[in-house]
């Protein structure tokens, strides 16, 4: 068998996986940039949102920061895979970008 992976033939967000007399490109965890194989441990950086935990790259939980990341009146923070994303708090609706009581 020829390692075709030897070769690098897969995209930047991709790694190589040898088969017998072949090969396919596999995609990287959501939380890589760049990866050497399967799973979160296998990336060469993390991807933004993540940071590297006991050499994971592990979702970083930007509503419990030290600084606010929801800072209108009556919203909430809800941590996403990578991000987040601020809501109105509940009895609250947004009306053009501002939480409305409901």
């Amino acid at each position: 068998d020829l390692d075709e992976c030897a070769a690098s033939p897969c995209k930047d967000h991709q790694y190589c996986l040898n088969t017998d007399g072949s090969f396919s490109c596999k995609a990287c965890d959501a939380s890589c940039v760049g990866c050497t194989g399967e799973g979160s441990e296998k990336c060469k950086t993390c991807a933004s949102g993540y940071m590297k935990e006991d050499e994971k790259c592990t979702d970083i939980d930007e509503c419990n920061l030290p600084e606010k990341v929801c800072t209108k009146e009556n919203q909430d923070c809800v941590n996403t895979s990578g991000s987040y994303k601020c809501v109105c708090s509940e009895g609250f609706e947004d009306e053009d970008g501002t939480c409305v009581e409901t």
